[in-house]
């Protein structure tokens, strides 16, 4: 599945020294909505050390994103997994309501008949 986010395009924040297993992305034009369902999918995996989002400012929308990995598995790897998987669950709600939708549809058209 590809993502149609750019790892390369978000802005990473590392402090001096850090290594690639810990790393906080800033997401700009988000919020909780993206925020808490991003942090469920990758606190899922067990080389994840820790997970978390605040929102800089009400005013701001914008997300500084953190992750650690256990085992130094690159922080950004996790991100990009979390994403996937994120994407595969939102397609899935998708699926299954333009399913129900057109078995609505039918049904109400028998019915009609």
């Amino acid at each position: 599945m590809l993502c149609f986010f750019s790892f390369f395009a978000l802005p990473q924040v590392r402090t001096e020294g850090s290594d690639k297993s810990c790393v906080t992305f800033v997401l700009h034009n988000e919020d909780h909505t993206l925020g808490n369902s991003l942090r469920y999918m990758i606190m899922k995996d067990p080389e994840v050390e820790f997970c978390g989002y605040s929102i800089t400012h009400p005013s701001e929308s914008k997300i500084n994103f953190r992750i650690q990995t256990k085992d130094g598995v690159p922080a950004v790897e996790m991100f990009q997994k979390g994403l996937e998987e994120l994407m595969g669950v939102c397609q899935h709600v998708l699926t299954t309501f333009e399913a129900s939708v057109e078995e609505y549809k039918a049904e109400k058209d028998t019915n009609m008949e």
